[in-house]
């Protein structure tokens, strides 16, 4: 059923209303694919829901993107609503699903699996679901894993994943071809924000051959930079895993005289696990994060600012993102990873060579510094209370919109609700702390740091009319 005639990249499906209501859908398999077969849904019949009313989602229920709004302004962005459906497009035992995991390792990944894997079978009575072992390059390069509801049953117990991981690998051609060749027809695809754009071309691919096979992602990111979804699983636990390093550094920071505590956090371009880590524990005296410029010498610099703490309380803690300030440290970075990331180098260690040699040379004060660097231990353990609640959550909400016919969509959290994102909101850019924000503001009162503006950058803002802020906390570029 292959054809050259369906488009490459599909024109977004809108839906516009009154009062400025915008709906960005996400693509359904008869979109493309005529006369498909409707079922009814195994749920009503299921004994675990028959006591819940009003149980299927109406179909024109939607989740608003933003949720304050003035009473006069426009009802904005809406996403789709997850859920199961009264009618789905699939037949439960003509289902063959499989799951795959990429990129980094994130507290959850294995409650996701265990949770898509009991979901097709205790819900839709589904019995073939198999793992693609090794990301992505596992579809054509390995062996897959069998999956059932036995298998995963303590799988939420461990850290890491049991189908193991990978980056790169996304040769679209070959990954389809075995889709295919495999009879697969629901993928479901954990990973990052370059994960998502793997299963968008994926899908892209799926439907240009007019294949009846539902690609659903499930975003998962530790640093918790992916648009529009309220947060990632893994991030809670990673933020509270965090606490234990902190905790640390300030233990070894007061045991000693002008003892310095620094703790280097997850966080390539995005600053929320060490943002969020700092607030939480309220020993920090210093966050700094890629969001946040800042120097070391000179007023107003992080040197002076150490002293000063340093004069006034005789230890510090300081939490730094791994992505901070890479400026600092070479002209340019070249080299990536086979995920397209540029490779950082350890802005933690450097930082604190950087400080030592400083109070060294300075010859003001003997500082004693403790370097924490908890990167691997905290991704790599099991998800808590909080994360395992909602990767069942995401789980089984990508599991009712597959069976219901939806695809290249992304299952998330958006103002609290289930939601399908659509593919290209999730990869059109990536989540960045807002540090005209009010959150940010709070850990500037919390932490009592400086701003660490550049000198130059105050005597610029101090020509340019104030920037008023938008109700989204970034400035009017007006």
């Amino acid at each position: 059923m292959a054809s050259s005639a369906w488009p490459e990249t599909p024109k977004p499906k809108i839906i516009t209303g009154p009062g400025g209501y915008v709906l960005e859908d996400v693509p359904h398999l008869s979109d493309y694919i005529p006369d498909l077969p409707v079922y009814t849904n195994p749920l009503q019949d299921n004994p675990a829901y028959s006591v819940v009313k009003q149980y299927f989602v109406h179909v024109d229920d939607t989740v608003p993107q933003k949720i304050v709004v003035h009473k006069d302004s426009p009802r904005g962005v809406h996403f789709r609503r997850a859920g199961p459906r009264q009618k789905v497009y699939f037949h439960s035992d003509d289902v063959h699903a499989c799951i795959v995991t990429c990129g980094g390792l994130c507290p959850g990944l294995n409650t996701v699996i265990r949770e898509i894997v009991c979901g097709l079978y205790h819900m839709y009575g589904v019995k073939k679901v198999i793992g693609i072992d090794g990301g992505y390059r596992g579809f054509y390069a390995k062996n897959t894993v069998h999956l059932d509801p036995k298998v995963v049953n303590d799988i939420h117990k461990r850290g890491g994943t049991i189908l193991g991981t990978s980056r790169g690998g996304r040769d679209t051609a070959k990954i389809v071809d075995s889709i295919q060749d495999r009879g697969i027809n629901q993928v479901y695809i954990i990973g990052g924000d370059g994960t998502q754009r793997g299963a968008s071309v994926i899908f892209e691919e799926v439907r240009r051959r007019g294949l009846k096979v539902s690609v659903v992602g499930i975003p998962k990111t530790i640093d918790n930079d992916v648009p529009v979804i309220d947060k990632s699983f893994g991030f809670d636990t990673a933020v509270e895993e965090a606490q234990r390093a902190i905790n640390a550094a300030h233990v070894e920071a007061e045991s000693f005289e002008n003892g310095i505590g620094l703790v280097k956090l997850m966080g390539r371009y995005s600053g929320f696990i060490a943002m969020y880590a700092t607030l939480a524990s309220r020993d920090v005296d210093c966050c700094l994060i890629p969001e946040s410029p800042f120097y070391l010498e000179g007023p107003g610099g992080l040197f002076e600012y150490i002293e000063r703490r340093l004069n006034e309380n005789g230890h510090m803690v300081l939490v730094i993102a791994e992505g901070a300030e890479q400026e600092l440290l070479a002209e340019s970075i070249t080299q990536k990873d086979a995920s397209g990331n540029k490779l950082l180098q350890d802005v933690g260690l450097w930082v604190s060579q950087r400080i030592k040699e400083h109070f060294s040379k300075e010859r003001k004060m003997t500082i004693n510094l403790k370097y924490i660097d908890p990167t691997y231990m905290i991704r790599a353990i099991p998800s808590n209370a909080s994360d395992n609640v909602y990767c069942t959550l995401l789980a089984q909400s990508a599991v009712h919109g597959a069976m219901a016919g939806y695809t290249g969509y992304t299952s998330g959290l958006v103002n609290g609700r289930q939601t399908y994102i659509p593919f290209y909101r999730i990869t059109e850019k990536q989540n960045k702390v807002v540090i005209t924000d009010r959150m940010w503001a709070r850990l500037l009162s919390s932490t009592n740091q400086p701003s660490f503006f550049h000198p130059k950058d105050i005597i610029e803002d101090e020509v340019d009319e104030a920037s008023p802020l938008l109700d989204n906390g970034n400035c009017n570029p007006s």
